[in-house]
């Protein structure tokens, strides 16, 4: 049983205390033994499943609320738990809403309507394309072409490493409209996936299998209805959304570190060397003390900034970064430590820590690179002087 007493910090109100109870409830009850040998499938599922468990409507706004938000601390918890339980169970949530968070932040009425009902029952898959073959931090440096042509417009050139990539229903898609050089001629756009002259020109494999895709866009014609926001919009738009989802990712490899610490603990204690319990070893126990530290030192700062953003704060650039950067690289560290002390089981295939060993290395680069986070740190603590 994961450590709970960090829900009673101030950070969470009662709501988000019942949501990460029953999500437990839930999550041990339905994600046992998923079947990653498809991951396709798998994620298809996945996605079933978690709608039927109603976690959905967390992911996106409900388009028929007025002045509905995303709540950033319930979409930690969840991805918290969801990671500590199975890594693709929190891929196909999180990609819910990373998929639908320009619509739920700057979608028109139109978009939101159609969109995000879709999203939030599961009856489409939702991707965000935004990494190119020579852009994938640097967002500004976008080559992707979107030119007007009448009242529609026509994308050319690719995009790659995209989450959900050949099972997505639609796409998120940023490119160059022009309006200015750099940052400021970017767009955002609604692609389906059956678009004409849009097509998966390789599926991409990784240490931990997830559904990864290059797109190619051959004169793909879309309305200008697919416009989210405004034309040269696209560079806040994408920003904005990785401002909500950037904690979120420091989220999920927080529960692959808990879940770590807790297979730990249960092999210490059960596991003996030299007629004794493992952690009886001083060396172990200065082990188990590192990780619980940065387990909870991962969950202030992934916690203040959901806080932070859901207290109305326009903009958690550096909070966020903060949270993104040390919770990926000590849940790495804590991971590690994990696959030492359970000694050779820890590189078999298959058994849990082996998994999170490859799940976690992926969470330092998508979504800014954790050197990437660096400068972000230092640019917004020189802009505080």
């Amino acid at each position: 049983m994961a450590d709970t007493s960090y829900l009673d910090w101030p950070f969470f109100e009662d709501r988000h205390r019942e949501l990460a109870a029953n999500l437990d409830v839930w999550a041990a009850a339905n994600l046992e033994g998923i079947n990653h040998h498809d991951v396709d499938a798998a994620c298809r599922d996945l996605v079933s499943r978690l709608n039927e468990g109603g976690w959905l409507k967390h992911a996106a706004i409900d388009p028929d609320m007025a002045g509905a938000k995303l709540d950033v601390r319930s979409l930690c918890l969840i991805r918290e738990t969801l990671a500590r339980y199975d890594g693709l169970a929190d891929f196909s949530f999180a990609m819910q809403g990373l998929g639908s968070g320009a619509v739920s932040l700057f979608g028109t009425s139109a978009q939101r309507g159609d969109i995000l009902h879709k999203v939030r029952s599961g009856k489409a898959i939702a991707a965000f394309a935004l990494t190119e073959p020579q852009s994938g931090s640097d967002v500004a440096n976008i080559a992707l072409d979107a030119r007007t042509d009448g009242s529609d417009y026509i994308l050319n050139g690719e995009k790659t490493w995209i989450s959900n990539g050949g099972i997505a229903d639609f796409y998120c898609v940023f490119a160059r409209t022009g309006e200015a050089p750099g940052a400021k001629g970017l767009s955002a756009f609604l692609v389906p996936a059956d678009a004409p002259g849009l097509e998966i020109a390789e599926r991409l494999e990784t240490i931990a299998p997830h559904p990864l895709a290059r797109l190619k866009f051959t004169d793909c014609r879309i309305p200008a209805s697919a416009l989210i926001g405004l034309p040269g919009e696209g560079f806040k738009i994408a920003m904005s959304v990785l401002d909500v989802f950037r904690s979120t990712v420091a989220a999920a490899a927080l529960g692959f570190a808990r879940r770590a610490l807790d297979e730990t603990i249960a092999r210490v204690q059960s596991r003996e060397l030299f007629g004794a319990p493992l952690f009886d070893l001083q060396m172990v126990q200065g082990h188990v003390a590192d990780m619980a530290l940065d387990v909870d030192a991962s969950a202030l700062l992934v916690y203040r900034a959901a806080w932070l953003k859901d207290s109305g704060a326009a903009r958690v650039s550096r909070e966020a970064a903060m949270a993104k950067l040390y919770a990926t690289d000590h849940a790495q560290t804590v991971i590690d430590k994990a696959v030492q002390i359970h000694g050779g089981d820890g590189v078999r295939s298959g058994h849990i820590v082996e998994t999170l060993y490859r799940e976690i290395r992926a969470l330092r680069i998508y979504e800014g690179a954790s050197d990437v986070q660096k400068i972000i740190i230092a640019r917004q603590t020189l802009a505080q002087k």
